[in-house]
């Protein structure tokens, strides 16, 4: 496939997590992106969630982008079959290029480096360096009480509520992803974001 139908970058855990839903739900997010004729843009690591998602991806004939600093190549063992796979110098190059190949942003269940990209790619829609959709896949209640807890920051006069319309959470994954597609409307040129951020 030269030319996908759509970019949905996917953020989640290198670790495959306790919960076998997790790995259910990554599956199921790559089967749905090549099954549809997309492709996915992720960080580019073969185990845990990210090497679940990127397989199922490529089985079910879609197009794999990975992005991976050097630091990190051996730590989270780069996913050679990748159809792209970028080396690149340091988490700020990865994370710029990752949305930049992206029509939309998705978070599976992670850690720390998944919140992070969830949070700095919604930090850029509300600074209004993209307008690109942004989905929480929240499989088993995993991301509930984080939700609470940014309705909290609202309620606590330190968001707004047109901050926390800027993603969409949902437990339905091909719902939530068929959502994105649509959403993302067609493709806009997209700033550099090496060079703002």
């Amino acid at each position: 496939m030269t030319n996908p139908a759509f970019s949905i970058c996917v953020y989640c855990g290198s670790r495959p997590g306790t919960n076998p839903q997790f790995t259910e739900i990554a599956k199921a997010t790559g089967q749905w992106i090549g099954e549809h004729g997309g492709q996915l843009v992720y960080g580019g690591g073969r185990s845990g969630l990210m090497g679940v998602v990127a397989e199922a991806t490529h089985q079910a004939g879609g197009r794999v982008v990975g992005i991976i600093p050097q630091a990190l190549v051996d730590k989270e063992l780069a996913n050679q079959a990748c159809d792209e796979l970028h080396i690149v110098k340091n988490m700020h190059e990865r994370k710029a290029m990752m949305a930049e190949r992206s029509d939309a942003f998705v978070a599976l269940p992670g850690g720390i480096g998944t919140f992070e990209e969830l949070f700095e790619v919604w930090t850029w829609r509300q600074l209004g360096y993209h307008d690109k959709p942004i989905g929480l896949i929240n499989v088993d209640g995993y991301y509930d009480t984080m939700l609470q807890f940014l309705q909290s920051c609202v309620s606590n006069g330190l968001m707004g509520e047109w901050q926390m319309g800027l993603i969409e959470s949902s437990s339905d994954a091909p719902a939530l992803l068929q959502n994105m597609v649509q959403n993302s409307g067609t493709r806009l040129d997209t700033p550099n974001l090496r060079s703002v951020i």
